[in-house]
């Protein structure tokens, strides 16, 4: 069976800026009253990030918003993204809408029914005999679970064109009264944006040649969404970065064994970046120096951690730069780990 290729990624993001000492400042200002927000704060300057993005402005956060007040700012700027992500990568590869024959969409941070590839369709005049699969609940593991997924269905029906999209909306979480570890992490970690991609076996590009994942066992609260009133409360163990140290490269050789690959066969190593610790850990799993996840670092540091979508604007950042066009590489990995606790894996083959 032909690979899928990926011929193009595309990437957006929303109009708002968020600095990340402005940030911080504020939320010192918001929770000046509480005590143990002020031993939290530096997490901001340890996060790694200097920027990010939000669909709304910095002062929204300052009201009480409920979870219908969420989900309608999280369908309105979703598609507006996914829109301009759209437009982006049939520019790049040279597409018409009328060209795509199936649509995948991965998105956590809200609900949308009917789905977004539904609501895009409408707004984008795709094809209505568009074959859609809309996938929910992956978080930060949906970037290359979608990615993996896509590329099934573009094998399934050889030469049809599949567009790859993603979005997440992490920023408009921020819950202004609660005071707990998770909140205020969130909101030094998360932002908002969106990818699109599109996968064909008639194109050129990488090649999806295998892709595979792994559910932690005794994990599911170590990472999520608890759905509240007033929307969604962000989960995170501090054992994360334990966990990925101690126990992810034995996950990882697992699955390139089923290949009849090993690390040395791997040229490339692109993660999602959930954050310092986690991106730290993950070089040390990979036997790696310090620092050598450059894309990875880059992307956390211009963009935040953006759910999903991180590991897209990754992989783009690395066409863009050569690292997966050129004729020094063989072999790339593509990792990202989210709720489950679910770790996802693409090889990429030139």
């Amino acid at each position: 069976m032909p690979m899928a290729r990926l011929a193009a990624i595309a990437t957006a993001v929303p109009p708002y800026a968020l600095e990340q000492d402005d940030v911080a400042r504020r939320v010192r200002a918001v929770f000046s009253h509480e005590g143990i927000v002020e031993r939290l704060l530096p997490v901001f300057e340890n996060s790694g990030i200097e920027r990010r993005y939000s669909c709304v402005p910095l002062e929204w956060y300052y009201d009480e918003h409920g979870w219908s007040d969420r989900n309608a700012v999280y369908l309105d700027s979703a598609v507006t993204l996914l829109e301009s992500a759209t437009r982006g990568v049939l520019e790049r590869a040279g597409l018409r809408v009328e060209d795509v024959d199936a649509i995948v969409v991965v998105s956590t941070t809200g609900i949308a029914t009917p789905s977004l590839d539904a609501l895009l369709v409408e707004r984008m005049g795709f094809k209505r005999n568009a074959r859609r699969l809309p996938i929910f609940g992956l978080g930060c593991a949906g970037g290359a679970l979608g990615l993996a997924r896509a590329a099934m269905v573009a094998r399934e029906r050889p030469g049809t064109t599949v567009l790859f999209l993603v979005v997440e909306l992490c920023a408009i979480s921020f819950r202004r009264d609660d005071t707990s570890k998770s909140n205020i992490v969130a909101t030094a970690l998360f932002g908002d944006g969106a990818a699109a991609a599109i996968l064909s076996t008639a194109q050129r590009g990488p090649g999806v040649a295998a892709s595979g994942e792994y559910l932690f066992e005794d994990s599911l609260d170590i990472m999520g969404w608890d759905v509240v009133d007033d929307g969604l409360r962000a989960v995170f163990s501090r054992d994360i970065p334990v966990l990925v140290e101690t126990r992810f490269r034995a996950v990882v050789d697992g699955y390139l064994a089923e290949s009849g690959l090993t690390m040395k066969d791997v040229d490339r190593v692109l993660c999602h970046p959930g954050g310092a610790k986690v991106l730290a850990a993950l070089e040390h799993a990979f036997e790696l120096g310090d620092g050598a996840l450059v894309d990875s670092r880059s992307i956390l540091r211009e963009f935040g951690n953006m759910s999903a979508v991180t590991v897209m604007f990754v992989l783009e950042r690395a066409l863009a730069s050569g690292a997966l066009s050129d004729g020094r590489w063989h072999r790339a990995l593509v990792t990202a780990m989210g709720p489950g606790f679910t770790a996802g894996f693409v090889t990429l083959e030139r």
